[in-house]
């Protein structure tokens, strides 16, 4: 075990952060107006009596930034997690299928799926994670037997008071950066970093997503609007809904 040194962390964030901004631009950019209109509950936009095409079209893209930068964020996370691991421990990312992190301590073999906070999966996700494990269990064991291995779902925020899950345990938040770094204060270390040069990428991103806007709602003024401005809502529920769309 290595004693971790945070200017190794802040070099990290500021050669790798800016790679979770262009996900973010890319994400916008590579939107299609056809394509989320059809994923959307058009019932409920009437529901809320949305009146303009620009609400429609800020509901739905600020839906699928909110989805996509939880994963893109979470995906950036792993690494950073793994890169601190890896200074301490020796941690490597897995090539084994559903595990993400593995490393030895103190004659153990730690096998690590991380999520990014506490409430990622339901009942079946959670059953598929813990087989998930026992296959890679069996996978290390092949190798040696007598392998002692203990499976951690490691999750990057929050809170769980109960970490003993039986079949493996569940780390969140300050746990489980301290887990992976052997650092009690590294989960509070690590949010100063992350605003490395925040507001100059957050500007390169309300450019693409002002752009985004206001193409979608030209676009959808143009085929789901009547010439009287109204939304025709039963245009829309046709492309949407229709059996023969």
């Amino acid at each position: 075990m290595e004693e971790l040194n945070l200017k190794d962390v802040c070099q990290y964030v500021e050669e790798h952060i800016g790679v979770f901004h262009q996900k973010r631009i890319q994400s916008i950019d590579k939107l299609k107006l056809s394509k989320i209109l059809k994923r959307k509950n058009p019932y409920l936009f009437k529901a809320k009596y949305v009146l303009t095409a620009e609400q429609i079209i800020k509901g739905i893209v600020d839906a699928h930034i909110s989805s996509s930068e939880e994963t893109i964020f979470g995906d950036w996370l792993e690494g950073l997690a793994i890169f601190i691991c890896n200074k301490v421990y020796g941690g490597t990312k897995s090539g084994i299928e559903g595990i993400d992190l593995e490393f030895d301590f103190n004659d153990v073999r730690y096998i690590i799926t991380i999520k990014s906070g506490p409430n990622w999966g339901n009942a079946p996700a959670i059953k598929k994670m813990i087989s998930g494990f026992k296959t890679a269990k069996k996978t290390l064991r092949t190798s040696n037997s007598q392998l002692n291995i203990v499976a951690i779902n490691g999750c990057c925020y929050g809170q769980d008071k109960n970490p003993d899950k039986g079949d493996y345990f569940k780390y969140c938040g300050q746990r489980f950066w301290e887990f992976i770094s052997g650092n009690e204060e590294l989960y509070i270390q690590i949010i100063e970093p992350l605003g490395t040069k925040a507001k100059e990428k957050n500007d390169e991103f309300m450019l693409s997503y002002s752009n985004c806007i206001n193409k979608f709602t030209r676009e959808f003024i143009l085929t789901f609007c009547k010439d009287s401005g109204e939304i025709d809502w039963e245009k829309l529920l046709k492309y949407n809904s229709s059996k023969s769309n």
